[in-house]
């Protein structure tokens, strides 16, 4: 393990973004939730979960694009 992975502010800051980010998550419109979990938890991709969603590769794109841009605004504003 190396001394930044071991230093006590760093782990206490990753604890925080990763709380941050699961908060944001939890605030996202569910469909987008959805994709996120999908494609983070499930690594599922794009083809797989427009298959799952009934829509197209492009649109699952898109939608996990917005989701991303909302989560960096609020992250952001956090």
């Amino acid at each position: 393990v190396g001394d930044e992975e071991a230093n006590p502010l760093n782990i206490l800051q990753n604890r925080k973004m990763r709380e941050a980010l699961v908060a944001a998550i939890k605030v996202l419109p569910e469909r987008e939730q959805f994709i996120m979990s999908m494609y983070y938890e499930q690594e599922m991709n794009l083809k797989e979960m427009a298959e799952v969603l009934g829509i197209t590769d492009s649109r699952v794109s898109q939608l996990h694009s917005q989701a991303i841009a909302r989560l960096r605004l609020k992250l952001k504003n956090s």
